[in-house]
């Protein structure tokens, strides 16, 4: 007599929704956020020549890049043209329109807002500009008005799609404070509605930030299962997070322990889901035009990003048009210093021989190897694709 188990089928079909095996896909390194009273069709632009004047200034040749990021000669070389490539090609990957926090509580101005930016961003489409990936952050249900959350939205989406004819691609939506679950069911049905209303593809995906110890006791696998496929990211929230926490002024930072904690959650809860992560930002700009201020912002971001990389989140948040360059100096480097030896590596395993050093990969092992080298060709393109 055969042998079954009763029930398979069912908990199988569960284990295939809640974690699909998905194709690898581009992820921006970066996104950056911008006031929505301070935005403009030029923004984009804007931030590239303000990245590209002072890479021009103060990292003039690949002596400044090694010295500054402290990267071999041959590297920096590499690293310096990819920089200034990137710059001129696609400084921005990622936008955000901010109705949140970094524009704060403007009853009278918040509808003209939400149209202007709406206006800005389908010129840009119809101009080519639109990054790969836009859109805007909402007022938090948790401030207790999402009506004025809703009605942002609303508006903004309208004038989009009345100006632009239909919602370009890459639109995201970022759903801040998430302090109670229930939110994030309110805030689908929200999204269902807009769908209904003006002829959106279905489903409108969303990121939710967390920046609260109460949004990290709820995160888990079977999350974005229960949202129906409208959750696309979890991004950190440094500032709120650690205010929360009670830690004193001098410690909000990106690398305090407590965030290392909070994006292990993180990290553990989404495995394998298709969420995405990204990591939070530095509030901080060149003290002055000095040199020597630049350099030390430049130096106390790219360590930032690199305690990011290192702990598997290849995604942060960009505050000032600076950290521009401290960011795809960072990430170039991280990617490019491993990529010939992971390819030995995969190379190795695929011939069935040991690696250099007489290293036997596991499976498990080149599995990361290959998402390695595929996060690497996506960071490295389009503006200076790996050969």
């Amino acid at each position: 007599m055969r042998i079954t188990v009763d029930g398979f089928e069912d908990v199988h079909r569960v284990q295939q929704a809640r974690y699909p095996v998905l194709e690898p896909r581009w992820q921006p390194v970066h996104t950056i956020y911008v006031p929505a009273d301070l935005f403009s069709s030029s923004t984009p632009s804007s931030w590239g020549g303000q990245a590209f004047d002072l890479m021009k200034a103060h990292l003039p040749d690949a002596a400044a890049m090694a010295e500054v990021f402290e990267l071999p000669a041959g590297l920096a070389a590499d690293v310096h043209a990819r920089v200034a490539a990137k710059l001129a090609a696609e400084p921005v990957e990622d936008l955000r329109v901010d109705f949140e926090d970094g524009y704060g509580v403007r009853p009278d101005a918040e509808d003209g807002d939400a149209v202007a930016a709406a206006s800005a961003l389908a010129r840009l489409h119809a101009e080519g500009g639109l990054p790969r990936r836009w859109g805007l952050r909402v007022k938090s249900f948790a401030d207790g008005d999402p009506g004025r959350s809703v009605r942002t939205l609303e508006l903004f989406l309208t004038e989009v799609v009345t100006r632009a004819g239909a919602l370009p691609p890459g639109f995201t939506l970022t759903f801040p404070k998430v302090l109670m679950e229930e939110y994030l069911g309110q805030f689908c049905e929200v999204l269902a509605a807009l769908e209904s209303r003006l002829a959106l593809p279905s489903p409108v995906r969303f990121e939710i930030q967390v920046e609260a110890p109460q949004t990290v006791m709820f995160l888990r696998a079977d999350l974005a299962e229960s949202l129906g496929g409208r959750l696309a990211a979890a991004h950190f929230g440094v500032f709120d997070y650690t205010a929360a926490l009670g830690l004193p002024p001098h410690e909000q930072r990106l690398d305090h322990p407590a965030c290392d904690h909070a994006r292990h959650v993180m990290q553990t809860a989404f495995a394998g889901t298709g969420v995405e992560l990204s990591d939070g930002s530095l509030a901080a700009s060149p003290a002055s035009a000095s040199t020597e201020d630049v350099h030390a912002l430049w130096r106390r971001h790219a360590a930032l990003v690199r305690h990011s990389l290192s702990h598997g989140f290849y995604q942060g948040w960009d505050m000032h048009p600076s950290h521009l360059v401290s960011r795809f100096a960072t990430v170039y480097a991280f990617h490019l210093a491993h990529y010939d030896a992971h390819a030995a590596r995969v190379r190795a395993w695929e011939e069935r021989r040991a690696a250099d050093g007489g290293v036997l990969d596991e499976p498990a092992t080149i599995k990361t190897l290959v998402a390695a080298l595929h996060r690497a060709d996506s960071a490295l393109s389009p503006a200076s694709p790996k050969a």
